[in-house]
């Protein structure tokens, strides 16, 4: 028998403790939503986001919205339409990491602070151009909101029923196409800049990002040679075991027992073995029965008679809860989802969890160039240089 090999000791790593990102600057000249939202999760894992507002309507989210998704950020005001604020951002880009900008292709460069400007003044920093359609191809010009760019990606068409395509207030390509697809873009440049010690331009397109994540739909497309009409697919109506079903109080559950042993259990709970035969048959007329029993069984009773007889969830049945209720749950109030910061508006907690990091009580959003001053003077101008910028109206 041949010996074993000797074993190298263990190597002490240092214990990765504190904000994964702290150190990291970043410079976010987005609005609204998409944008916004991507630094926000930058900053809740320790980077320190600066907000840069224009001198007139700057990021005109409401109140509401803005509150919500500038959290832990700081905030300044230039205007980049003179050659001093133009200048002012270039100076700030030397000791940034990141700058993610949402404008419209080509705004950037026309304000001399396009990619290859920016890259001059610091080629390890990481450029994320955000927008409707990305920096080339035909629409690249086009403007948009996320109804046109599910419309458009073929991801409205699957949602809703026959009768007509749904409108969602959770906005799938401004959030999954554009904010999540940035965060993915910038955090692989990002360590490919530690790395290299070169950065690179990011360019993310909202409608690429939801429609790479039509996965669903494309599998269909492949297998049949057609998507299900909106309504009859596997997860969108077309079976009696995933869907949704009117209590007797006029709220909802959601089963989604698609899983034999799921379906067993629910049956069982119902009292109706009966029914075990019938999950997921394959002919539309025999769900289509199914599916009134089961209005038929939840819409006899209240919603709480039905959370009560499956709370252990082992049916895969869930209340449908509005989200003042979902805020209350338990179980998002014991994952750390829920934050109150003194007299400031309820946050939503950063959904991603780390060891050996808590991000604490949030810090309240800016107002509109509350550290102006202060973010400057970190960047080298000296007072006078300061004063300079706001006598020529570059700055607020």
């Amino acid at each position: 028998m041949r010996p074993l090999p000797k074993t190298t000791p263990a190597i002490e790593l240092p214990r990765a403790d504190g904000a994964p990102l702290a150190g990291v600057r970043v410079l976010d000249l987005t609005r609204l939503l998409p944008g916004p939202m991507a630094t926000l999760h930058l900053a809740d894992l320790g980077a320190d986001v600066i907000k840069i507002e224009d001198l007139g309507a700057g990021d005109y989210a409401t109140p509401a919205v803005r509150a919500l998704v500038n959290r832990n950020k700081r905030a300044i005001r230039i205007d980049l339409k003179t050659p001093q604020g133009a200048a002012a951002l270039l100076r700030m880009c030397r000791d940034a990491d990141v700058l993610i900008e949402g404008f419209r292709p080509g705004v950037m460069q026309r304000l001399a602070v396009g990619y290859e400007a920016v890259s001059a003044a610091n080629p390890r920093i990481v450029y994320c151009s955000l927008s409707g359609f990305g920096q080339t191809g035909p629409l690249r010009d086009q403007p948009g909101h996320d109804l046109n760019y599910g419309a458009l990606t073929g991801v409205v068409d699957q949602m809703g029923t026959a009768d007509s395509p749904a409108l969602s207030n959770l906005p799938l390509a401004d959030l999954l196409g554009g904010t999540m697809t940035a965060l993915m873009g910038v955090l692989a440049a990002l360590f490919d800049a530690a790395r290299t010690g070169r950065g690179r331009q990011v360019d993310v397109a909202i409608a690429d990002g939801v429609l790479a994540h039509a996965v669903l739909p494309l599998a269909a497309l492949n297998q049949h040679g057609h998507v299900p009409p909106a309504g009859q697919g596997t997860l969108t109506g077309g079976l009696a075991c995933y869907a949704v079903y009117r209590t007797s109080d006029g709220r909802f559950v959601a089963v989604g027992a698609l899983e034999r042993k799921f379906w067993d259990a629910l049956c069982r709970r119902l009292e109706r073995e009966d029914l075990v035969p019938l999950h997921r048959s394959g002919d539309p007329a025999t769900e289509e029965r199914l599916r009134r029993e089961l209005t038929q069984i939840f819409g006899a009773r209240p919603l709480a008679h039905w959370n009560t007889l499956f709370a252990d969830g082992q049916a895969c049945v869930a209340p449908v809860l509005r989200l003042d209720e979902a805020l209350a749950h338990p179980h998002f109030q014991a994952r750390g989802m829920v934050l109150q910061a003194g007299s400031g508006p309820r946050q939503l907690g950063c959904p991603v969890k780390l060891s050996g990091f808590d991000p604490g009580a949030p810090r309240p959003a800016p107002r509109a160039g509350q550290h102006t001053d202060e973010v400057l003077r970190e960047s080298g101008f000296s007072e006078s240089d300061i004063d300079a910028l706001r006598d020529a109206g570059a700055i607020g």
